[in-house]
């Protein structure tokens, strides 16, 4: 799936010689923690977010810095700082320096952007103009709706196994050597001894996920190293 498949398309966005006050009041009223800012020539100079209104003069939780630790950030930070806690209009306050996407990126890209730069939301421009915006929120409507089209399936107990298999020697963390994978009538029963307690989860939810299984029995086990005490699958 690519951008232009999850984006939403009908921007709120911002004028940066707005209050920040009326910021504040649209994104409360239209339930968003982030506005684009565009400018009147329809140009993106930046993005305003909730976490520019932390820190502010009215609230009383602008930074307060000890004496000796200002002489080392220095006049310049120190004065951008009052500007950003002070200031009256978004454009004293929204972050300059925007990371965007195009409608045709992936959402792999897109989700690496998000965890590389830390941000909730990716305006989508396509030249100089915002055609649209995508959020963690467009990503988790992507998963619900990729979920209600999954249509069950019915896969003989052959294939199920095949599939699985398949699946898990892909992966570095499995422990193909001492697992056992048997299916019946649709039910996966995994057996055999884990390298470490949390492989558990992760085979159960292979297994889940492949085609066709109905449920998943887990008769693994766990060696502590230390103690050598033997640990069972938790009571169902």
């Amino acid at each position: 799936m690519n951008v232009s498949d999850v984006m939403t398309c009908d921007v709120i966005s911002a004028k940066p010689d707005a209050s920040i006050f009326d910021a504040v009041r649209l994104m409360l009223t239209e339930h968003i923690s982030g506005l684009p800012v565009i400018d009147s020539n329809g140009v993106l100079v930046g993005i305003v977010t909730e976490g520019d209104f932390l820190r502010r003069s009215e609230t009383a939780t602008q930074r307060h810095r000890p004496r000796w630790l200002e002489f080392f950030v220095g006049p310049g930070k120190l004065a951008s700082e009052y500007v950003h806690a002070s200031g009256r209009q978004v454009r004293e306050v929204m972050t300059t320096d925007v990371v965007t996407t195009s409608e045709d990126t992936s959402l792999e890209e897109v989700v690496r952007l998000m965890e590389r730069h830390r941000i909730k939301r990716l305006p989508v421009v396509r030249g100089n103009t915002v055609i649209g915006i995508v959020t963690r929120a467009n990503l988790m409507r992507a998963l619900t709706k990729v979920a209600q089209d999954v249509q069950p399936v019915s896969v003989d107990d052959v294939a199920i196994r095949d599939r699985l298999l398949s699946e898990l020697k892909k992966q570095p963390w499995v422990p193909i050597g001492t697992l056992e994978v048997y299916v019946r009538n649709g039910v996966v029963r995994l057996s055999g001894v884990l390298n470490d307690e949390r492989e558990r989860e992760a085979l159960r939810v292979a297994a889940e996920n492949t085609p066709g299984v109905k449920k998943v029995e887990d008769e693994m086990v766990w060696v502590e190293p230390m103690s050598g005490m033997v640990v069972e699958a938790p009571a169902a």
